[in-house]
């Protein structure tokens, strides 16, 4: 099982390359608070959390976003969004450094966090509360597809859902609102954007610098020493079976 923990103090990177000290943007650009620390993976030196300290909004003072919840933000150079509300923040269960320390109380805390991240089925558009949750006939399946194949079964065909007068206004106002599409209607070009591999040049490169000195720092951590002489012991008793 993965083993994780915090820096805390500990250097990795040059200052202009550390995240720590970066503030975190939630929805319509609120300031939820600056990453403190990171989570990140001992045998690897993957990042898996950001801790954001909130500076005392939040009565635990500080949570988690995960790294790949978390982006550049497009209004303050060097410091980073996320699509949070400091109304489903404070629905988190509190974060406590100490549960590290122990696997299941780390485990039992990530399930916890997972369930209440991944509640709310609405998801919204970059930095905005609009949602972009699908409306009726979006989430509507094709239904000549669902025809053809009630024909095959012998069952009534599906019926195309009538519109309220209110939902139609709805459905109009949707179609009308600007959506962000990378391709305007009716182009063959597709234009990417750099920034979707990764989460950016400051996070990307303070994450190789943790990689690169990933031993030195774990090697501070009583957990890893002891996962390690008891891995040098098991690895000298086979030794030794095999000299025998």
């Amino acid at each position: 099982m993965a083993h994780y923990g915090t820096l805390k103090d500990t250097p990795v990177a040059e200052a202009h390359e550390d995240i720590r000290g970066a503030h975190v943007y939630g929805i319509n650009d609120e300031k939820l608070g600056k990453i403190d620390d990171v989570i990140f993976d001992h045998d690897t030196g993957n990042i898996r959390y950001a801790v954001v300290d909130t500076g005392g909004w939040l009565h635990s003072k500080q949570f988690l976003v995960p790294a790949d919840a978390l982006r550049v933000s497009a209004k303050h150079e060097d410091d980073f969004a996320s699509d949070l509300t400091k109304e489903r923040i404070e629905s988190f269960p509190p974060y406590n450094e100490s549960d590290l320390e122990s696997e299941n109380k780390w485990a039992d805390y990530e399930n916890r966090y997972r369930a209440k991240w991944v509640a709310s089925p609405v998801q919204h558009r970059a930095e905005t509360d609009r949602n972009i949750t699908p409306t009726t006939y979006q989430a509507t399946g094709n239904l000549n597809s669902e025809r053809a194949e009630a024909a095959t079964q012998g069952t009534p065909p599906p019926r195309m859902p009538q519109p309220t007068a209110s939902s139609n206004r709805a459905e109009v106002s949707a179609a009308l609102s600007p959506t962000e599409r990378a391709v305007p209607a009716g182009t063959d070009s597709v234009v990417i954007n750099s920034s979707a591999n990764g989460i950016g040049g400051r996070w990307d490169t303070f994450q190789s610098r943790l990689r690169e000195r990933r031993k030195e720092v774990v090697s501070r951590c009583q957990t890893c020493s002891d996962i390690s002489a008891t891995k040098r012991g098991s690895e000298s008793a086979t030794t030794l079976r095999k000299a025998v």
